[in-house]
């Protein structure tokens, strides 16, 4: 699973409304936020916070 860091993962439909309804639009601006903080988000369950964690991993990045 090759990500972008200009992009968002698949992490389906409710999470990915989510996000963007948090203001996240791109990988990047994941890195280093509180894994609680986006498991509060309505929408994101533990597989999409997975996928995330996974997609950061490659870029040598992680949530907080």
């Amino acid at each position: 699973m090759a990500s972008s860091l200009n992009e968002l993962p698949k992490v389906g439909a409710p999470a990915t409304r989510a996000l963007v309804a948090a203001g996240f639009t791109r990988l990047e601006q994941l890195a280093g936020q509180p894994r609680e903080r986006l498991a509060q988000l309505h929408g994101m369950g533990p597989k999409a916070l997975a996928v995330l964690e996974a997609a950061l991993a490659e870029h040598g990045l992680h949530l907080g």
